[in-house]
């Protein structure tokens, strides 16, 4: 049972333990016209200039002052050293995490450019690290691939960097610079490199603590980094990107390069799952046409019953897809049924096959390279470009029918899978409607068990999912019945990894978690808005059975509303393990750490509890350690990284036995269990 703990513990999931007070709204009102708005004129008018704009605004430019913005930083100067390997002139990137919180980056392209920029009558190294939207990535000269299109990632760095060194090998000098907080305290320095050889830029940065001001303080994850390194290094194969932690001691090095390109990624992400068909098992292409490549790969798995499209555009993940992931559903539709009518498995006159249908049991990996690439803001979550959509349809057409034409068995194998998936869509579609009119008719059809809260603003609720009536029971009676409701479980609720949908709708457990939250069919939009309640908990015993079920919910929030877990609103409950006596005075403990340690500082004599279940505990007691949103400790589930997350339920969840034992062995050794607290 120890896998459930890994699946938590593993890197796809990051879970954290905020002190979250119940929050109450109240209204602010604008203020009514008139006396209020005497003295408004151009006076008030602030104009920022320079980088003004991104030190008063950071979370416009980088997404947010927490750990993730934090982490943008460094990726904003390594995708410019991705950039020189895209354009052909690197082959090495290094990445060095230092003690005092600084970081550094350094590649062996060409160098920035530091000769004198006609526009600005600046250096054009300064230019670039002063002077948003300035970069080689606008005009025709520069790169004709770029994942930083706006250029403003570096300017946006120095902005909000206490301190940053530049140094640039270029053309047998050396080049450096020194800013703080985007402003030039040490001007550009040229010296001859005396004989040195080698191009590239070293640019050495500590964020500022003026902006970063979170509890963690300036700490990069190294894991955090690794993830997005790794996915680099599969996109550009055959580049070497390290990454050198120095705030463990002995510094731990990590290297990242996969010569096997995307092929190697989706192998990777397809561990623990079976091909439906072999030699070879994915279908791969790098092809370029009007001043795109493309490099796209596909696999279809016997054991899955969705698709996983993960999508990049110039390096970057593309979350919410764009044009050229409907290129990639456009010919995987036209072509697989064009092949069912060509040789009848789908009669000339018959309805096509739908590209759900087509698509499931799917793994592909698109990943498009162009100059002018056209994201939805800064964030670049999807691509908006519409000449890519054609372009990427035509190469998977292309590579579809020449794999299809000489492996017939291969389409045959895709076609029937479609077509059992399209009757499993029938048989599950009666149960389906059920709970769709459930769900439609209100609260009238909640379930039975359920002890709902009195409130009905869902912002301000909060649901405790529960195992068993026993623990139910005290959970209900130790609850805030104004915004706390709560729902009791019977046993262990189905694993949705191996079930098919018929199967889950069919699940009373599975139904009634449907209705009571608001989820909706699996598949429709999703809306934040049909949530009963925005603080879902789980709330669930403190050992293995518990790990257990906690973790089969996981499993079915993630993969039947993704969204839920990825936008904040799942979280679980910290009950405590013991419950300490010295004299008159009682304390809990979470871990076993913190009872020895209890013990340890006691001068007196300490009588000590192991709860076995949440139902051993008076409901006083649950509501004060575990439900009071003053005292309690919750930790909110969020997914990092969507891929890998995929991949580890896959793994420690899915029907294939080998590649879960073999996760275990792997990681029991080195798993820090003291660390590891849920």
């Amino acid at each position: 049972m120890s896998g459930f703990f890994l699946a938590l513990h593993a890197c796809a999931l990051v879970l954290r333990a905020p002190h979250l007070p119940q929050h109450r709204f109240t209204p602010r009102h604008a203020p009514l016209h008139g006396a209020e708005t005497d003295g408004y004129n151009a006076e008030q008018i602030t104009v920022l200039e320079g980088l003004e704009p991104v030190r008063k605004r950071p979370g416009m430019y980088i997404g947010s002052t927490g750990p993730r913005g934090l982490h943008h930083l460094v990726y904003e100067v390594v995708d410019n050293s991705v950039d020189e390997a895209l354009a052909g002139h690197a082959t090495a990137i290094s990445v060095t995490i230092h003690e005092c919180g600084g970081v550094t980056v350094v590649d062996n392209g060409r160098g920035i450019p530091c000769d004198t920029h006609t526009k600005t009558g600046k250096s054009a190294l300064e230019t670039v690290l002063t002077v948003l939207h300035a970069g080689g990535k606008f005009g025709d000269s520069g790169y004709k691939v770029s994942s930083g299109l706006h250029g403003v990632g570096v300017s946006v760095v120095n902005a909000l960097s206490e301190e940053l060194r530049v140094e640039v090998l270029r053309e047998g000098q050396r080049h450096t610079m020194e800013f703080r907080q985007g402003v030039v305290v040490k001007p550009l320095e040229t010296t001859a490199m005396a004989g040195e050889a080698g191009s590239g830029t070293r640019i050495y940065f500590r964020p500022d603590r003026a902006i970063f001001k979170s509890e963690e303080g300036l700490r990069f994850d190294p894991k955090m980094l690794s993830t997005r390194f790794d996915e680099q290094a599969y996109l550009n194969a055959g580049l070497n990107i390290s990454l050198i932690d120095e705030t463990q001691q002995p510094p731990k090095t990590v290297h990242f390069c996969h010569a096997g390109g995307i092929k190697e990624y989706i192998r990777n992400i397809c561990v623990g799952k079976t091909a439906l068909f072999t030699d070879p098992d994915t279908l791969a292409a790098s092809r370029s046409s009007h001043g795109v490549h493309v490099d796209v790969a596909l696999r279809w798995n016997s054991d899955m019953y969705t698709d996983s499209i993960i999508a990049f555009a110039n390096g970057v993940h593309t979350p919410n897809g764009g044009s050229h992931v409907d290129g990639l559903k456009f010919a995987i539709s036209k072509v697989l049924n064009a092949q069912a009518r060509a040789t009848g498995k789908v009669k000339e006159k018959a309805a096509s096959l739908s590209g759900d249908f087509l698509r499931e049991g799917l793994c592909a990996i698109i990943s498009v390279k162009m100059q002018e690439a056209e994201f939805e803001g800064q964030t670049k979550t999807r691509l908006g470009n519409p000449e890519v959509r054609p372009i990427v349809s035509d190469i998977v057409c292309e590579l579809l029918l020449d794999e299809l034409q000489r492996r017939p068995k291969v389409l045959t194998l895709i076609l029937d899978k479609a077509m059992a998936a399209a009757k499993a869509a029938l048989a599950a579609k009666a149960a389906r409607d059920l709970v769709r009119r459930k769900t439609v008719l209100g609260t009238s059809v909640l379930p039975g068990k359920l002890a709902d809260c009195a409130c009905t603003n869902a912002a301000e609720s909060e649901v405790f999912i529960v195992e068993g009536d026993s623990a139910g029971g005290s959970a209900k009676q130790g609850r805030r019945r104004e915004f706390q409701a709560v729902l009791p479980l019977r046993g262990k609720i189905l694993n949705v990894e191996k079930a098919d949908d018929a199967q889950m709708y069919g699940n009373t457990e599975i139904q009634a978690l449907i209705t009571c939250l608001g989820l909706g069919i699996k598949g429709d939009e999703f809306s934040p808005s049909q949530l009963r309640y925005h603080r879902v908990i789980l709330m669930t015993d403190a050992d293995v059975d518990g790990a257990h079920i906690r973790t089969l919910l996981l499993t079915f929030l993630f993969r039947y509303q993704r969204r839920l877990v990825e936008d904040g609103f799942v979280y679980i409950a910290y009950p405590p393990l013991y419950k300490v006596k010295q004299r008159q005075k009682v304390s809990y403990c979470y871990t076993d750490a913190e009872l020895n340690q209890l013990v340890a500082s006691s001068s007196s004599k300490v009588t000590m509890q192991r709860f076995k279940g949440l139902g051993e505990m008076m409901p006083d007691e649950l509501w004060k350690t575990t439900m009071d949103p003053e005292t309690r400790k919750l930790k909110q589930v969020t997914v990092e990284d969507a891929a890998e997350a995929d991949r580890i339920f896959s793994v420690l969840m899915g029907s294939n036995i080998a590649p879960r034992k073999h996760f275990i062995t792997e990681h029991a050794e080195t798993l820090d269990w003291a660390k590891l607290d849920v």
